[in-house]
């Protein structure tokens, strides 16, 4: 049997046993009692430890961060206490997230050590780890629900879970038509405390889509905003806030209106599509929030000295001071190498070509090759992209101009 065979055999057993599993579950097929529906979540839960050795296997990509795996029909549905039923996550190491968040609120400066701080909760995993995690960390942590009322019976359960797991106090944040103006309302309560929210690096990401596509600026949520709430999750991704609540045994409510707004078209649409064109895709856009500078940002923001970056797709950043140019990052000479309208042969080892650089000498001699250039009367603006043949730091030839015994130049006009 060949490979392809067998992994296709157990994709098939792994669906079919879990659909079968979907079916008694939901009621589809036969009822069960309840002992034997904890034994079939078992089951499942079993089933899907294969999971990650089937997307080794077909060779798929797993997506930033922790990779939730649950059962597929329960994942965000409501008990009865409006809590999600159980899963099945990747464990997640807590104390080190806490750690993370601590790293996080102590290099920013965003609570006083053991501190007073308000969470905006909303209920849903992100504010239920930031209340527990913060708590944790020693901080006295209070709590304050807005309801919107915006979904009815469903938004009056999230303030009443609130209220009981937080001991949040409940405000009347009704009114406003538009997701600004629910934000609006949110950030106008408990103007007098520290308050600090759940966003967390998915957040972070899915902001700065919406503001590239809406406005051209990578803009993210700021650590701090100007009116002093602060959001020490930042370094945190949703899947990994959720493992946390499941690990610490954490109830949290699930907002089944979130697939409806803009983040949500995002979170549901758009970023599955970018992780396709790159698995890094979530973490590098995260880069332009952290504000990171680049390493050509780097080799630019100073005019002393000098530095050269190799950019990739054999080009070469440099800068002499005050001056930058883009020149041919330096090739082995293995053979014949083609350099602009110059094809250049050697078997000697250890050449390579490269463009001239200032104090550039040729091996054995004193000479500069800046001299060899005006004695030869060539244009400044060409000596920056003429080739010169090297061994180390030496030059052995300049191509038309000195030449050198087993190095072979031709030049070829295009």
């Amino acid at each position: 049997m060949r490979v392809e065979q067998v992994v296709e055999l157990l994709e098939r057993s792994f669906d079919l046993g879990i659909g079968a599993v979907d079916q008694l579950l939901d009621g589809e097929a036969s009822p069960v009692s309840q002992d034997v529906g904890k034994l079939l979540h078992r089951a499942a839960g079993f089933l899907l430890l294969f999971d990650p050795f089937r997307s080794l296997l077909l060779g798929l990509a797993l997506p930033p961060g922790l990779k939730e795996l649950g059962h597929v029909r329960n994942i965000g549905r409501r008990t009865v206490a409006g809590n999600p039923s159980p899963v099945y996550a990747v464990p997640v190491d807590t104390e080190r997230l806490r750690e993370r968040v601590e790293e996080l609120v102590r290099r920013h400066d965003l609570i006083a050590p053991a501190g007073d701080v308000t969470c905006l909760v909303s209920g849903g995993a992100d504010s239920t780890c930031l209340w527990h995690v913060l708590t944790e960390l020693g901080y006295r942590v209070s709590a304050l629900h807005v309801n919107h009322g915006l979904r009815g019976a469903a938004s009056d359960e999230d303030a009443r879970f609130c209220a009981e797991r937080f001991g949040a106090e409940v405000v009347d944040g009704s009114g406003g038509l538009t997701e600004d103006d629910w934000r609006r309302s949110r950030y106008s309560f408990a103007t007098d405390r520290l308050r600090a929210t759940g966003h967390t690096a998915s957040d972070q990401v899915e902001t700065i889509l919406y503001k590239v596509v809406a406005s051209g600026v990578a803009k993210g949520i700021k650590v701090r905003r100007e009116d002093g709430v602060v959001r020490p999750l930042l370094s945190v991704w949703r899947d990994e806030t959720e493992a946390y609540c499941r690990a610490e045994g954490l109830e949290f409510r699930t907002d089944e209106s979130n697939s409806d707004t803009k983040r949500g078209l995002i979170r549901d649409e758009i970023l599955p599509r970018l992780r396709e064109l790159h698995p890094a895709a979530e973490s590098n856009l995260l880069r332009l929030a952290d504000g990171e500078p680049t390493a050509l940002d780097e080799l630019l923001a100073s005019t002393a000295g000098s530095r050269r970056l190799d950019l990739g797709a054999g080009l070469t950043a440099v800068r002499e001071y005050d001056r930058v140019w883009l020149e041919r990052t330096p090739v082995a000479l293995d053979g014949e190498v083609r350099w602009g309208e110059w094809r250049i042969a050697s078997r000697l080892p250890g050449l390579k070509v490269r463009a001239w650089r200032a104090g550039d000498r040729l091996a054995g001699r004193s000479k500069k090759i800046q001299d060899v250039f005006v004695d030869a009367k060539i244009p400044r603006s060409a000596r920056e992209s003429w080739p010169l043949v090297v061994r180390g730091e030496d030059v052995v030839a300049v191509p038309g101009i000195v030449e050198a015994e087993g190095v072979r130049v031709e030049r070829v006009p295009d």
